[in-house]
């Protein structure tokens, strides 16, 4: 070993130990905040005050026991075979047992490839370059693969589960109290964070439109739902900055410590049990460590906008591409609501269903059959980045 080599190793050894520190820190002041509890309605169908007031002060809040026992192994069920499923290279056609690939037949690759504890987005042009940081890439085990899936989009074309998720009343019914009736869609994806392998994503803030707009709030960028299967910790969950969504369009980059390299002084990390579901305003300041760790995180990632805040808009898409929201194209996006609603009635029909108020002239139309999944292919093409 020379000697720039013995310099790397000793330089990765002090991070290893300044983020043990970190996360050990960052768990006390997460477990200390009061922003967790079950889903809790008013009788007349409002949210709970306590809820809002807690999620306005710390821009997250963690809903516990949402999903059951059974609706988890129904989603663990399906995640194992989409990983069964999986190319084994980035630009390969088949899977590890001869059949074609998942995703090999979407119009655009759902998989986003990284390399194993890597930061694919930190300091890129990808997502309009809101990934200012450039997060450390601890080095991996000698016999761990070149490349791995870190993010599935559009899960809700390959997964019933996922699908009966979106559609749970009572998440649906925190969508309307949050963004009103005619709430929309933004995007859904499956976050993977595998010990040892998983990606980091770079510390951003979601939200690119409005920020300058002259009616910005707090919540005009929308929120993300984030069902956890497996739970996850402070070693491989999220991070947050509390309070930073009502701050506007922040310097990533000038919040990290001096010589602390990508920790960011305050932040806390979002800590759930399996079945638990965390909700996070879209302008908050937010990112994930590599998972150095032993434990494997699966998130089912999905949000939502106040129409409001899409209709009319002329913005770019995750790729750069620019695109304005008509009400046809919200209409058409939104229809993934109502699927999910019939698919969640099919699987757990004693369950009171939501009804969604922009199709309640609409009764029967949305049904989950053959047809419908035919016709959601490729859906996620026309997600509603804001």
């Amino acid at each position: 070993m020379d000697g720039s080599e013995r310099s790397k190793k000793a330089d990765f050894g002090i991070h290893e130990m300044a983020m043990q520190s970190y996360i050990r820190e960052g768990g006390e002041r997460a477990r200390a905040l009061k922003n967790r509890g079950p889903i809790r309605f008013n009788p007349d169908g409002t949210l709970d005050s306590r809820i809002l007031e807690a999620y306005s002060q710390y821009g997250f809040y963690i809903f516990e026991k949402v999903l059951r026992a059974e609706e988890l192994a129904d989603l663990e069920a399906d995640f194992l075979d989409i990983q069964d499923r999986l190319p084994t290279a980035q630009e390969a056609k088949f899977d590890s047992k001869g059949r074609p690939a998942f995703g090999a037949d979407c119009k655009e690759s759902p998989l986003y490839w990284a390399k194993p504890l890597g930061d694919p987005w930190g300091g890129t042009e990808i997502g309009n370059g809101r990934h200012q940081v450039k997060m450390t890439e601890p080095e991996t085990a000698a016999d761990a693969p070149k490349e791995i899936v870190y993010m599935i989009s559009g899960s809700l074309q390959f997964s019933d589960a996922c699908l009966r998720v979106y559609g749970h009343p009572q998440l649906l019914a925190v969508a309307e109290q949050i963004n009103g009736e005619d709430f929309v869609p933004f995007s859904e994806v499956l976050f993977i964070k595998e010990p040892g392998l998983g990606a980091s994503i770079s510390w951003h803030q979601d939200g690119q439109t409005h920020w300058n707009n002259p009616s910005w709030n707090e919540g005009i960028h929308g929120f993300n739902f984030m069902a956890q299967l497996y739970g996850c910790t402070a070693a491989n969950g999220l991070w947050i900055v509390p309070g930073s969504h009502k701050l506007g369009k922040l310097n990533i980059n000038a919040m990290l410590s001096d010589g602390d390299g990508d920790r960011i002084p305050g932040a806390v990390p979002i800590i759930c049990k399996p079945g638990d579901v965390a909700m996070t305003s879209r302008q908050l300041v937010h990112g994930s460590f590599a998972n150095t760790g032993p434990d494997r995180r699966v998130t089912v990632n999905f949000g939502f906008h106040r129409r409001s805040s899409v209709l009319n808009v002329e913005t770019k898409s995750f790729h750069n591409e620019k695109i304005v929201y008509d009400e046809k194209l919200i209409h058409h996006r939104s229809r993934v609501i109502g699927y999910a609603i019939d698919a969640r009635h099919q699987r757990f029909p004693r369950e009171a269903q939501f009804h969604y108020k922009p199709f309640e002239n609409s009764q029967g139309k949305y049904r989950w059959d053959k047809q419908a999944r035919a016709e959601i292919k490729n859906y996620n093409l026309t997600n509603l980045f804001i």
